[in-house]
């Protein structure tokens, strides 16, 4: 079994800035200094690493930079620093190596299907489309291929003429599933992927996820804010807080080995039936904005064991425990 990942992220970083204003431009034609706009960092310094056949799950509050993460995984967002491998080879835009095939390799299926399926058009083009331009299904057996994906993900082959305002939310969840494998990919990016789903639905399609793993040897980037979602679908977990990952862990060993205060913080505020009496705790303060981070680390002016070395230092992040990983300083105190 190789054990070159098939997706490999290394120190990625992404900045968004505001495009210059009128006023700025006209500085700059006159070779007169402007200020520049305030930036964003929604990503700063990751790395991830993706095994063939993993499910990942990928967590953290709104605003983490987790869904800007999963975009830059599959190629939907440019870099601003570090690197992307796939199957071991660097990738520098579209691939080098075979770009078609890579890029058709990795696909993305996001939080609404509603605004991510045109109105305009038929279950037949907007699962068959993709196939047919890109050589995987003639357009004479187009009818026939998407009605396969239909069974595969659940839904009736008759609604191929109909449009998506005539599905439920389940349903065109199904059918974003379906667009995404109709271009046989090997890597999916799932953002939010049963966020505005009701429960029972939400389990459905989670299954479903679990089917098509095991049937098409799939790979997962599961984006969630739900740390139960993720504890049911993954291997591995990780989370972030403001463009950064804290900690990586198993998922069987999340809800006991948790180490960083900020996953500890979210594990406790996870909403439990245990009959024994649990006092909420939230959070202290709101995430710092993006565009101006805390020094150090990120999480030190809402961490009750902020240190002074925390202002100070971001910690890196360490293997604390085989195939855990941890960034805080709390852990390179000694006793």
């Amino acid at each position: 079994m190789s054990t070159t990942p098939l997706l490999e992220l290394r120190r990625v970083s992404k900045h968004f800035r505001k495009p210059p204003g009128l006023l700025a431009r006209l500085r700059n034609a006159a070779g007169l200094p402007a200020r520049q706009a305030p930036g964003v960092v929604a990503v700063d310094d990751v790395s991830l690493s993706i095994r063939a056949g993993e499910v990942v799950g990928l967590v953290g509050e709104s605003g983490c930079g987790k869904s800007t993460l999963g975009r830059m995984a599959v190629g939907l967002h440019s870099l601003s620093a570090g690197e992307r491998f796939w199957k071991g080879e660097l990738l520098a835009g579209a691939s080098r190596l075979a770009p078609h095939r890579t890029s058709l390799g990795m696909q993305m299926i996001f939080q609404d299907p509603q605004a991510s399926l045109n109105p305009r058009m038929r279950v037949q083009d907007i699962i068959g489309e993709a196939p047919v331009a890109h050589g995987i299904v003639e357009r004479r057996r187009q009818a026939e291929y998407v009605e396969t994906l239909l069974e595969r993900v659940g839904l009736d082959p008759a609604v191929i003429r109909h449009f998506p305002y005539q599905f439920s939310g389940g349903q065109r969840a199904r059918l974003g599933i379906a667009r995404a494998l109709a271009v046989e990919p090997e890597f999916l990016v799932c953002d939010e992927a049963v966020a505005a789903l009701d429960v029972s639905i939400q389990a459905q399609i989670l299954n479903l996820f679990l089917r098509l793993r095991d049937e098409l040897n799939l790979t997962y980037l599961f984006i969630s804010h739900d740390l139960h979602v993720v504890h049911h679908v993954s291997h591995r977990i990780v989370v972030m807080y403001l463009g950064r990952v804290v900690e990586s862990i198993a998922a069987e060993r999340l809800f006991s080995d948790a180490n960083h205060p900020y996953t500890r913080a979210l594990l406790a505020e996870v909403p439990s039936l245990e009959p024994a009496k649990k006092r909420f705790i939230a959070i202290r303060g709101e995430m710092p904005s993006p565009m101006a981070p805390p020094s150090g680390c990120h999480f030190h002016p809402r961490c009750p064991h902020a240190m002074p070395v925390c202002r100070s230092e971001a910690p890196p992040l360490a293997e604390i425990a085989p195939g855990h990983h941890s960034a805080c300083h709390l852990n390179h105190v000694s006793a």
